[in-house]
């Protein structure tokens, strides 16, 4: 709900396309500054206490812009601090959630637990885009971010129903009294995942992705009112496909499990998903736009999914936290990718940024797999 909403009040705010990638610039500091200490703090301390804290200040963010835009009060600056907050909310947040499934399973089960985990996700990634839509288009922004706090405040409600022993990191008792500095820890992170080749080529994939595949939603609101001509509730429709594709992919995954070929599909859900953007940016057919969300979708939660299965299979439970940080990287180099998409729109226009910029993810794939052959074999 929150990425339709915020790109979708920004625009209606600025009318810039540039400005829907700048936001993704203000998020992208708290993450390059604060993700190595992050992940040092997942494998400190108490992984449930920091999920509680991230997701209270984050439900206190929406209920802060619902007010501003409810008064009449919103300005673009508003949506910028927002933003900025909640991003070094989600750099503490993430390492800690990804790690915690991890602690709660056998590792026998990792891949099924993720995938069962992709699966709630994209439940409320199908339903989420098209309810802030159909929330924008009633009732205005207003509508979605009151829906958005109410539902962080019921997430907190379940989340500290989880045991007390779920959300210990198996490393605090070990580490966190033993006099080993932030600094020390963040090293031995980065080096560990430097030196495990299947880690770092986990990281490479995902990287890349980042860079040149995903920023194409961020451009969404413009292929939604200017290309397609469907407005806030077609964008929450293309959305809902792009959930539905990522639900079908996350149920495959939960149900086969150990079993899948995770270099594979991993590398090969990658390509899928970058050609299948390449298309949806050439289609000037909402219906054919939104069967190519659905199978974007499902090569995104693929790729997606089967790197962090990766990343936790081959770390071992006292690097966890810090390799999902660097994971999390991935949304600065996202970040970048959107500014640059956003720049690259202004001057070859929407359709052809998306094009150059897919196409390349796609290619660098490929690459990956004629450089490293290893990585095709990743079990």
């Amino acid at each position: 709900m929150d990425q339709v909403s915020r790109g979708w009040l920004l625009y209606e705010l600025t009318d810039s396309a540039l400005q829907l990638g700048m936001i993704r610039g203000v998020q992208a500091i708290p993450t390059l500054l604060l993700s190595p200490v992050a992940g040092s703090a997942a494998d400190r301390f108490s992984r449930k206490k920091q999920i509680l804290i991230a997701q209270i200040v984050d439900g206190l963010m929406f209920a802060a812009l619902t007010m501003l835009i409810f008064t009449g009060a919103i300005r673009p600056w508003h949506v910028y601090v927002s933003a900025f907050v909640m991003a070094i909310d989600q750099t503490f947040l993430q390492p800690s959630r990804a790690a915690i499934i991890a602690d709660a399973v056998p590792r026998s089960h990792l891949t099924n637990a993720i995938g069962l985990n992709s699966i709630i996700f994209n439940v409320a990634r199908s339903t989420g885009p098209a309810l802030a839509g159909v929330l924008i288009a009633k009732l205005g922004s207003f509508g979605s971010y009151a829906t958005q706090a109410l539902f962080l405040f019921l997430a907190t409600f379940w989340t500290m129903r989880l045991s007390a022993r779920t959300g210990q990191s198996p490393a605090a008792e070990d580490r966190a009294g033993h006099g080993v500095s932030f600094a020390r820890s963040v090293v031995e992170g980065w080096r560990f995942s430097w030196r495990n080749e299947t880690v770092r080529t986990g990281l490479l994939v995902v990287m890349l992705a980042s860079l040149f595949i995903v920023p194409f939603t961020t451009l969404l609101p413009i292929f939604a009112r200017d290309i397609l001509g469907v407005g806030a509730s077609g964008q929450g429709l293309l959305l809902t496909g792009m959930g539905i594709g990522a639900l079908g992919s996350a149920v495959m995954i939960a149900a086969i499990g150990e079993r899948l070929p995770r270099g594979m599909f991993m590398l090969g859900g990658a390509a899928l998903y970058g050609f299948g953007v390449v298309a949806f940016a050439a289609s000037p057919w909402f219906h054919i736009s939104m069967g190519l969300m659905i199978v974007i979708g499902l090569a995104n939660v693929c790729c997606h999914a089967l790197v962090q299965t990766v990343l936790q299979t081959y770390s071992p439970p006292e690097f966890r936290g810090r390799t999902m940080s660097m994971f999390q990287l991935s949304n600065v180099v996202m970040t970048v990718g959107s500014m640059v998409i956003g720049a690259l729109a202004t001057g070859v226009g929407t359709q052809w940024a998306v094009i150059l910029m897919s196409g390349a993810g796609a290619l660098a794939m490929l690459g990956i797999h004629l450089t490293l052959p290893r990585a095709w074999q990743i079990r």
